[in-house]
């Protein structure tokens, strides 16, 4: 079968039953099930959660977003092979060892196809959480300015570009638009310091204060974990994003979760240690793309100048990238997978027919 048969690129017209509007992200899509089918699987599989709970089904794409576009390749080569299935593996790999080192556990339930989640419904944190061991990126081109302070906090004097910080830095964001804020302008992924998470807590959907604490806690120890693991195989954990929620559990006890992905090529910045230590820095995450892409195009600009958006998305839409490109994205997405699960990665030769397939005999909740 042949690679673009193995690309799962629209992923939101699958025979899910469902009442409500599929939604539709850069990446993944989310059915959100019937309360019939959400109370009967409760039951059937035993899940670890409230009677009421909303389970969905959430279906990870191929497809490749940077700098806010989708890219494809040439000879219809839409998305990535194996990447859906790279991340998706690579995330419930980490949320699975969290909650065995006694963590926190997530909103995964089930992962019954390797481009496939079954999820509970979560209150989401309104906090997009970075955490940085090295100095690079958005954060060094900011530094290199002269900026000094970020997210309430204050970096020292000479650090170089690819230095690894003197500790952990956390720079939270705003998680969707929080009105009437003191101090927080009404948009999207506006830096935040602590200071402004403690002071309202209520607005970032915090339970109760020191729930603050808890959130860095969950964030600390999971990058902890993550990089002592990387680290046994010469790969460097640069920076991740981290995102919380809460659940109750079937007990009727509410807690902080993990939610979202984490650790992956997609969300995180990972780089070859053993060239590292060579003064290279080799990216093993999507920087790498990002990388290829302001190569790629003689002006580069208009990949990071916010004001040419239009001439932007005109350049995604109307260029097929070589499918050399896509095949060597691929090649990292799967041997980091499999660096870190210490398992070959299974990339679906079916992706729709599998999924509908499984989700019919296993869960019974596809559309007659």
């Amino acid at each position: 079968m042949s690679d673009t048969q193995r690309v799962l690129t629209v992923n939101n017209d699958l025979p899910i039953r469902t009442e409500q509007k599929v939604h539709n992200g850069k990446v993944r899509s989310v059915y959100w099930l019937t309360q019939e089918d959400s109370a009967r699987l409760i039951k059937e599989k035993a899940y670890d959660v409230a009677p009421g709970t909303e389970l969905a089904v959430m279906v990870i794409s191929d497809r490749i977003s940077a700098f806010e576009c989708l890219w494809h390749g040439e000879n219809d080569l839409d998305g990535i092979p194996g990447k859906g299935a790279a991340l998706n593996t690579i995330s419930a790999h980490w949320f699975k060892l969290f909650k065995e080192k006694g963590l926190a556990d997530s909103h995964i339930l089930d992962v019954p196809h390797p481009l496939v989640w079954i999820v509970q419904k979560a209150k989401p944190v309104m906090i997009e959480a970075i955490a940085r061991n090295y100095i690079t990126g958005s954060m060094w081109r900011a530094y290199s300015k002269g900026e000094r302070v970020f997210c309430g906090q204050q970096l020292p004097e000479g650090l170089t570009k690819d230095q690894r910080l003197p500790e952990l830095l956390i720079t939270p964001s705003t998680k969707g638009i929080l009105r009437g804020v003191p101090g927080i302008p009404e948009v999207d992924d506006v830096n935040i310091s602590r200071s402004d998470i403690e002071n309202n807590v209520e607005a970032f959907c915090f339970k109760q204060p020191h729930d603050v604490d808890l959130y860095e806690k969950l964030l600390s120890d999971a990058f902890a974990v993550i990089s002592e693991e990387l680290a046994k195989q010469d790969q460097v954990f640069v920076d991740t994003k981290f995102e919380f929620g809460y659940v109750t559990d079937a007990a009727g006890k509410e807690k902080l979760i993990y939610m979202d992905e984490v650790g992956t090529p997609d969300s995180s910045r990972i780089w070859d240690g053993e060239q590292l230590r060579s003064g290279k820095v080799v990216e093993k995450s999507k920087e790498e793309f990002r990388q290829i892409l302001l190569n790629y195009f003689p002006d580069a600009d208009i990949l990071t100048n916010k004001d040419r958006m239009e001439e932007r998305y005109a350049l995604a839409r109307d260029n097929e990238l070589p499918e050399s490109v896509m095949m060597q994205v691929s090649k990292t997405y799967t041997d980091i997978a499999e660096k870190i699960t210490g398992q070959p990665l299974t990339v679906p030769s079916d992706p729709k027919t599998e999924i509908i397939e499984v989700l019919d005999k296993q869960f019974g909740i596809i559309a007659q």
